[in-house]
């Protein structure tokens, strides 16, 4: 088993304080109409953190009836610019409060604090930022068409939007949707993951004191099965932004058939980061460790399949082996921790079967694949070699801190591979010879080609994927279409 450096002494007194959270609707905080609650863990240490009220279809009915209101009422008629206003104050706001969101979005999604600070927080601060200054510049054009009219285009806002948001970047991704929902116009009914709901709520706190008016922004925690699906069926939702799985994911655009509301979706992947022998295999495997590990590999876009060719394949390997050994793993309040556990007993069971089913496949783990001492859900970080194609480890999402190796003997046998899965949305190449990338990078069934990089994202380029990745954009300007309606203006110009 591997080594783990230990030490609880910040947990422990960190989870001693049981927060109460309740839903947000119409800019109060209420108790759901059931009255009940659920509670959530720190997957770091299996305390209880905080009891929240747990919404069903009632609590979604009065959620969108709110944001109905408002978004005909006093959303709708201000002037953008102050909307951006409203967005900007609230990124300001998250500045200040930035240490506090760190520590709850560590807690709450068993993230290591570093990483917090480093990546999720700017990067939802950034996402609003960048919103924010969208909000009065979202218009339309004037269209020539014939002399006796003028004809032109506006954009209008498509309504109230469902945000249904997934546990593994509840910050990051929930205002990777939020945002811009809000600058268009949109108002919003927010399901955050119940198991990591903290952060969202407290965000829809500042978002008050920001001055967002009651019924903007309202937040109904609860199971997907209950308010997931009311806010899916509802015929006063007229659009509905999802990320999450598959499976999930088919069911909404089962129930949002039923009024043909909108619907973006973003599924998660099977990622292939190809190294060719002629890379710097520092750099490629310091970069594939980092693609499948942060996080403890729950990541949608994770590189989950190293493709190595045969030449340095066993060097590949190695390598990966010796930096997934030395990554620290413990507590998360630790600005050394470099990997924390995943998020449920669940998924660490579900990622252990996985680890078996390679083992029977006949792949070979080389190293980890075991859970790490008896107190939060740590799994050490696993690396298989002689990875078939075809295994199961190779074609499914395991969403955990499991690398499957696989070997490739020239561009075309890497191609074949990397596009291989049901997934599609996102790569990696790496090799010396930019004709080979440009190559791959044009025939690479993916969403975002990385070359000679791996993992980077920014709010100004779009993300998403096709097939069981999904379908839709979120990010820069795509996502504006996400959230607005289309409409022609033909003016009659002889009357």
């Amino acid at each position: 088993m591997m080594s783990i450096a230990y030490d609880y002494s910040h947990d422990t007194p960190r989870d001693a304080v049981v927060l109460r959270k309740q839903l947000l609707i119409d800019g109060r905080h209420i108790e759901s109409v059931s009255g009940r609650t659920f509670k959530t863990l720190n997957p770091a240490t299996e305390e209880v953190i905080a009891v929240i009220s747990e919404g069903n279809e009632a609590d979604v009915e009065r959620a969108v009836v709110a944001a109905r209101r408002a978004f005909l009422g006093v959303w709708g008629n201000m002037r953008p610019a102050e909307r951006g206003h409203i967005l900007f104050r609230l990124a300001e706001l998250m500045k200040q409060h930035g240490d506090e969101l760190a520590e709850l979005e560590s807690r709450d999604a068993g993230k290591p604090i570093s990483a917090v600070l480093r990546q999720d927080l700017p990067a939802a601060i950034d996402t609003l930022t960048y919103y924010a200054g969208w909000a009065d510049k979202i218009h339309g054009d004037t269209v020539p068409t014939r002399g006796d009219a003028l004809t032109y285009t506006v954009r209008e806002p498509v309504g109230v939007v469902a945000v249904i948001v997934p546990w593994n970047f509840p910050l990051m991704i929930g205002m990777w949707k939020l945002a811009p929902a809000l600058a268009c116009g949109c108002t919003v009914v927010m399901k955050p993951a119940e198991l990591t709901s903290l952060s969202a709520l407290r965000i829809g706190e500042l978002a008050l004191e920001a001055g967002l008016p009651p019924g903007v922004l309202n937040i109904v925690p609860g199971p997907g099965r209950v308010v997931g699906d009311a806010l899916v069926n509802h015929p006063g939702v007229d659009k509905v932004t999802f990320t999450g799985s598959p499976g999930v994911g088919r069911g909404i655009l089962r129930g949002a058939a039923g009024n043909f509301k909108r619907v973006s979706l973003e599924l998660g992947g099977k990622s292939a980061n190809v190294i060719f022998d002629d890379a710097d295999l520092d750099a490629a495997t310091k970069a594939a460790a980092a693609g499948i590990f942060f996080n403890a590999g729950q990541v949608c876009s994770a590189g989950s399949r190293v493709l190595a060719h045969e030449n340095v394949y066993d060097e590949v390997v190695e390598r990966l082996t010796a930096r997934a050994k030395a990554l620290r793993m413990g507590d998360t309040a630790d600005k050394i921790t470099a990997l924390g556990p995943v998020i449920s007993e669940k998924q660490m069971k579900s990622i252990l079967d996985y680890i078996d089913i390679g083992e029977r496949e006949g792949a070979s783990l080389v190293s980890g694949g075991e859970r790490v001492g008896d107190r939060g859900y740590y799994i050490s970080p696993a690396v298989f070699a002689n990875v078939k194609h075809e295994m199961r480890i190779s074609q499914e999402e395991i969403f955990g801190p499991v690398v499957s190796v696989i070997k490739f003997k020239d561009e075309a046998d890497a191609l074949r591979i990397a596009n291989g899965t049901a997934f599609s949305l996102a790569a990696g190449v790496w090799s010396r010879d930019m004709g080979r990338v440009q190559r791959f990078a044009k025939k690479a069934k993916a969403g975002t080609v990385w070359i000679n990089t791996y993992g980077y994202t920014d709010v100004r380029l779009p993300w998403g994927g096709a097939g069981d990745s999904g379908f839709g954009r979120e990010h820069g300007t795509e996502a504006l279409a996400n959230f607005t309606e289309p409409k022609a203006v033909w003016m009659n110009l002889n009357v």
